[in-house]
């Protein structure tokens, strides 16, 4: 299984600060919803993960979402949750270049969607990795090279800097 390391290069940190498993990594067809898209991701990161219960993990996920819509807005999502049975911090990621209707806070489709699952316990962690992913998606120039995106490989690229 191929993981986007935690070293970008020589010492320098992947913008996430955490490995992300290449099949955690999604280029979206057009037309998909935005229960397609989060469905997809949290399988991913159920399967790829070790999440004994996906059904619970789904559930509290989805709750989560209910509470108030994790498009923050700029065309990106980054629905997170706090899960029992995460056994370490995962992130999955996908990539629309035609737009999701999502709810967003802005109203406008989202193009990128960030899901974090961490372990009940690492407060600390889990809001330090919600501003890295921020921050990191802040940029205009990252956002648009993702959008160019057209596979998975070309994704791992921009997160670990190849390209951008």
């Amino acid at each position: 299984m191929t993981r986007v390391s935690v070293q970008a290069s020589a010492g320098a940190e992947a913008p996430f600060g955490v490995e992300i498993d290449e099949a955690n990594i999604f280029v979206f067809g057009a037309d998909t919803s935005k229960r397609e898209a989060l469905d997809t991701l949290i399988d991913a990161v159920a399967d790829h993960n070790h999440i004994a219960d996906k059904e619970l993990f789904k559930l509290a996920l989805y709750h989560r979402e209910a509470v108030m819509s994790t498009g923050i807005g700029g065309g990106v999502a980054i629905p997170h949750v706090r899960f029992e049975g995460v056994p370490a911090p995962a992130v999955a990621l996908g990539i629309s270049r035609e737009g999701i209707d999502y709810g967003a806070l802005d109203n406008a489709p989202v193009h990128i969607i960030v899901l974090i699952a961490m372990p009940v316990g690492m407060e600390k962690e889990y809001l330090d990795l919600l501003a890295q992913v921020m921050l990191y998606l802040r940029a205009p120039h990252v956002r648009d090279a993702l959008l160019k995106c057209e596979t998975r490989d070309q994704v791992a690229g921009i997160l670990l800097g190849r390209q951008a």
